[in-house]
């Protein structure tokens, strides 16, 4: 499946498990010479989604679409202190060399007291600099698993996560979470996802696209059973400052019984996808955490990824935060307040509770697939939203809209959308 501008960088989106490895009977000659020379681990199906297709016929066409999926915040209308911005890339040191594996001390220092103001002390020896989170991934994936090892993904979740595990040569396996007026993790299937083979849990926090955050106890859990089945706990934070409740929320930046890997980066934190600064800390008992300290910079020095102007340039950026936080939070209730006034003059669709991020999960009725729901939104109202099962969601009846969309446009969207789904199941009934 292909699905450009995802997120706020555009990737392919697909099925890591789909391969494309038919018998080479089936191959002519120049087929099999393809598949000698590349990997197996590239082999996937790179056939664009039928939804896609559809997106792409209708703006080549000049029909109007309604993107409720558009989650670049350079893209969605927000201010941007343009010159503060591009004033901290002038420091003259930018133009020295100054090679360092884990990246600059004084970026390093940024990202502490990043933590700090969070209630959090980090060690700045235990921080290391990359270009985005799933560079971040790539060097926790070689450090803790050998070829054919697994990790625990959470389901729904972040799509490119069976990319980013291929790519290393990693497999991944779900484990659940659950809906109950509020979402949760399972933590009994969690327990009996573990195999021989397993090497780390993921977790989001808040989960991308369910939007709700791990409590004090769930860290606490989660913790015991990485304890108890020496594994290491992975945490993807970065919507970590977009909390529609508390103005702080906890960080797994701040586990000390597990070996843990935090990571975020400018990206949300500063809505500043474009600038590719992010980082991973990490935490736990010293023995481990030194250990992987010193694999990860080996993995680091190899690479040396991080430019020194946006090292240099961090500081300011995470200085600039909260302008951005402010706008982007003051959309997300606007949208959602807008979203539920819409939803309560109906009792087709509803919203799933969330408590942070940038998304909401509607749930609709159910009448076939999720896509084919989309692809009839897209043709018939011109709006754009991803089905639940781009998230892994293992039932249909979802659909997954950005709350950080312009808020006129998003009213308009969501309007066409419930009226939609309402003709067309007062038709069918």
């Amino acid at each position: 499946m292909h699905c450009g501008s995802f997120w706020p960088y555009s990737f392919i989106l697909v099925d890591s498990r789909q391969r494309i490895n038919p018998p080479l009977s089936d191959f002519s000659a120049r087929h099999a010479n393809l598949r000698r020379m590349f990997s197996d681990r590239t082999a996937w199906d790179l056939e664009s989604n039928q939804l896609s297709k559809a997106l792409a016929n209708r703006l080549s066409s000049g029909k109007p679409v309604i993107d409720l999926t558009e989650s670049n915040p350079t893209k969605c209308g927000f201010h941007f202190e343009a010159e503060r911005i591009l004033g901290a890339l002038s420091d003259p040191a930018g133009l020295n060399y100054e090679p360092v594996p884990q990246g600059l001390l004084t970026a390093r220092n940024a990202v502490v007291d990043y933590y700090r103001a969070r209630n959090c002390a980090v060690d700045v020896n235990a921080v290391f600099l990359t270009t985005s989170t799933s560079e971040a991934y790539s060097f926790l994936f070689r450090t803790l698993c050998n070829p054919g090892d697994e990790v625990l993904i959470p389901q729904p979740g972040y799509p490119l996560f069976n990319v980013l595990a291929d790519i290393q040569d990693v497999a991944t396996a779900p484990y659940p979470l659950l809906y109950d007026y509020g979402w949760q993790i399972d933590f009994h299937a969690l327990q009996r996802a573990i195999t021989p083979r397993t090497r780390a849990v993921v977790v989001v926090n808040p989960n991308n696209p369910t939007g709700h955050f791990c409590q004090a106890d769930d860290m606490d859990r989660l913790q015991e059973i990485c304890l108890a089945g020496d594994l290491a706990l992975i945490a993807d934070e970065v919507f970590l400052d977009f909390s529609l409740g508390k103005d702080i929320v906890p960080t797994f930046a701040a586990n000390s019984r597990a070996l843990t890997f935090t990571m975020s980066g400018l990206s949300k934190i500063s809505g500043l996808p474009q600038m590719k600064v992010a980082w991973l800390v990490a935490t736990g008992p010293e023995t481990l955490k030194q250990q992987a300290v010193a694999r990860l910079e080996m993995i680091a020095d190899t690479y040396l990824s991080m430019n020194t102007p946006m090292q240099l340039a961090l500081s300011a950026w995470l200085k600039l935060c909260h302008n951005f936080q402010q706008q982007c939070l003051a959309r997300t209730r606007n949208n959602l307040a807008q979203l539920d006034k819409l939803l309560s003059t109906q009792k087709l669709c509803t919203r799933l509770n969330l408590e942070g991020g940038w998304y909401a999960v509607v749930k609709v009725p159910v009448a076939g697939s999720d896509e084919d729901l989309a692809l009839e939104l897209l043709n018939t109202g011109g709006v754009y939203v991803h089905p639940g099962h781009f998230y892994d969601f293992p039932a249909d009846g979802y659909l997954v809209v950005s709350l950080i969309t312009p808020e006129r446009p998003f009213a308009a969207g969501m309007e066409a959308l419930v009226t939609t789904i309402s003709e067309k199941f007062r038709k069918d009934s």
